[in-house]
């Protein structure tokens, strides 16, 4: 059973951030036009056109759609490898749905991020909904390193490309802003 960090899964954890980093904001955008409201995204965010102000239900779905992708994303992986044999480039789509929604609920501490803003929303502390779904994803990280006996070598390994991998991302974002649509 192949767990060694090579080359081509270093660049099939990019490939997994990339994806997992778009699909997710591609979700918030779709939802957000399929409500009504003119929207653009980029690599790591979706915002509305201004002048537009979401009801708050709407702004509760244009916030979900993207966790909740993320984290169908991380399941249907997770009963892949439950079910299947070892695939370690598939592993790197659920360790990258994990990191993508725990630093999503670690930045709530300095700006509400999505699972934080429905939190507040349905008045059952800003924190609980990050809390849960995190504790999900890293459940599955746990029972698939169970199953396969994953050594922590090759889980450092993992968490520090994907969080290289995101970085890079995040801040390519933030400093060209390039509108993706």
């Amino acid at each position: 059973m192949d767990k060694k960090i090579t080359f081509k899964y270093v660049l099939a954890i990019i490939i997994a951030v990339i994806f997992t980093w778009s699909i997710h904001e591609f979700a918030h955008w779709l939802t957000s036009e399929l409500l009504g409201y003119k929207a653009s995204m980029s690599i790591n965010g979706t915002s509305l056109v201004n002048g537009q102000n979401p009801t708050d239900w709407h702004t509760l779905f244009i916030s979900a759609s993207g966790p909740i992708v993320t984290f169908l994303q991380g399941f249907i992986v997770f009963i892949i490898l439950k079910t299947q044999n070892w695939n370690k480039y598939l592993y790197a789509f659920l360790f990258t749905a994990f990191y993508m929604r725990l630093l999503a609920g670690l930045m709530n501490f300095i700006n509400p991020n999505d699972e934080g803003r429905i939190s507040a929303f349905l008045g059952i502390g800003f924190f609980t909904l990050p809390i849960l779904v995190s504790s999900l994803l890293f459940f599955m990280i746990y029972k698939i390193s169970k199953k396969y006996s994953l050594n922590w070598r090759f889980q450092l390994g993992t968490y520090l490309i994907v969080m290289f991998a995101s970085s890079f991302l995040i801040l390519y974002d933030q400093f060209l802003g390039i509108r993706i649509v």
